[in-house]
């Protein structure tokens, strides 16, 4: 961050702050979120966090979550935080209509930006930005920049129990998208006393039986294999939201199942929305999915897990990802 001593300076005083974050929050959203929120709570700072919609259930247990305020819920009080706001965080997101109304509500604001993100291609709307899209995870950056700010000794069990959380998830347990930093920040999270374990295992094994026979419901009548482009696609239609009454979160982490068949490279995870219907894409090796959703379907995100939307049918949709995957053919042998 170039200008990270204006910044520290306007964070020297008591400041009315806001940290927000993209919507349908996931584990590195929230806790980038989090763990800023328990760092700016210690000099004084008021500050909210709020997010576009709601979190899954599996991040319940954190420390400060009761505190957020849903835009999709608490319309107004957001909007009477965000008026008072002299600094807005911008976390996990490097684009405005990644926050949907809540983008379009704090745009004519005049409070000052701080964009922290590790994504593709940032918009310029921020005042101040850290963006590096070779980190793991946004919650990777917040950390590094906890350091910037010259505020390590300010760490504490909440600060780090919600950084390993983002850094855990947006790897994948450590599987992808890892580096030596990563690691290095980790081995100082167990040191400064957070336990790893009990971190895993309220994310991981929380399950509801509702959504474990969801599971077995899309790799059992759900899922197809398409081996003459090394892919798979699993595919929620409405009716199956009605049946199993899908809540946010219930559908976390069912694409990744695709990956662990041996020869597949490309796993696709299709849901038949109200008005849209939605892709997420994962990838092992070098092949990026993110070309492909960028392309294609309107979204973004990284090499190996990237998302996305088409407005057409379902029936449609799959057979558009089909129509795509055989122009990669090639690639993919």
């Amino acid at each position: 961050m170039e200008n990270i001593e204006n910044l520290k300076q306007l964070l020297s005083i008591p400041k009315d702050i806001v940290i927000t974050t993209h919507r349908n929050p996931d584990g590195d959203a929230i806790g980038s979120s989090l763990a800023l929120y328990h760092l700016l709570i210690q000099d004084g700072h008021t500050v909210h966090v709020i997010t576009p919609s709601e979190y899954p259930s599996n991040f319940e247990w954190m420390a400060g979550v009761e505190k957020i305020l849903i835009y999709d819920i608490h319309t107004e009080k957001a909007n009477e935080v965000l008026d008072k706001a002299n600094i807005i965080f911008a976390l996990d997101f490097n684009s405005l209509d990644r926050i949907d109304k809540l983008g379009e509500y704090v745009m004519p604001l005049k409070a000052k930006f701080v964009m922290i993100d590790h994504h593709l291609y940032p918009e310029p709307f921020a005042d101040f930005m850290l963006s590096e899209t070779s980190a793991s995870s946004t919650c990777e950056l917040v950390y590094e920049f906890i350091g910037m700010l010259g505020k390590k000794r300010n760490l504490n069990i909440d600060i780090g129990n919600a950084i390993y959380t983002g850094i855990s998830t947006d790897t994948g347990s450590f599987r992808y998208s890892t580096n030596p930093r990563v690691f290095t920040i980790v081995s100082e999270l167990i040191a400064l006393g957070i336990n790893d374990v009990a971190i895993q295992d309220n994310i991981y094994n929380s399950l509801s039986f509702k959504q474990l026979s969801l599971i077995g419901h899309s790799l059992n009548n759900r899922i197809e294999i398409l081996p003459e482009y090394k892919a798979g696609i699993i595919y929620l239609t409405k009716k199956d939201f009605e049946d199993f009454t899908i809540q946010r979160g219930d559908t976390e982490g069912i694409v990744n199942y695709l990956l662990m068949l041996k020869d597949l490279k490309i796993a696709i995870f299709i849901t038949e929305q109200p008005n849209i219907v939605k892709l997420s894409l994962r990838s092992k090796g070098d092949f990026s999915v993110q070309e492909i959703c960028r392309k294609y379907f309107n979204g973004g995100g990284h090499k190996n897990a990237s998302g996305g939307f088409s407005h057409k049918n379902l029936k449609a949709t799959i057979q558009q990802v089909k129509e795509i995957l055989e122009e990669y053919k090639n690639i993919l042998k």
